[in-house]
């Protein structure tokens, strides 16, 4: 087997331990730092768009790599909503894949929050269910 354009063939020990290194422990890490830092930096840092009994934020510049999760504060004041975003201009990826589901029949009975129900929470200062 030989090397096309420069590269090294798989197959070796070295093209083996980069995978794991990139698929494995890269991906874990990245993965979990995310993850870890919805808990975090959306309870100290961004808007709060409703009042809520803890102090969950929306934080904007994590919507990506989080899916949409780090839209806390719309989480928190809607738990069971299936789509984070309550504005146009909110990023929620994981809210599009719900939607493509739903649209070929693979999800059902999704729960979305109606712009009555977000005006009456943001003027009451208090959840107001989901």
């Amino acid at each position: 087997m030989t090397a096309v354009r420069g590269r090294r063939p798989g197959g070796s020990v070295r093209a083996g331990l980069t995978g794991l290194l990139w698929g494995g422990a890269v991906r874990l890490f990245v993965l979990h730092h995310v993850t870890f830092s919805i808990n975090s930096i959306c309870h100290v840092c961004g808007r709060r768009r409703f009042r809520t009994s803890e102090e969950s934020r929306n934080v904007f510049w994590l919507a990506l790599p989080s899916f949409g999760e780090s839209w806390h504060n719309n989480h928190h004041a809607f738990p069971t909503s299936a789509c984070h975003c309550l504005d146009r201009c909110q990023l929620d990826p994981s809210a599009l894949v719900i939607r493509g589901l739903e649209a070929c029949g693979l999800a059902w009975d999704v729960v979305r929050v109606s712009p009555e129900r977000q005006r009456k929470a943001a003027l009451h200062g208090r959840r107001v269910g989901a």
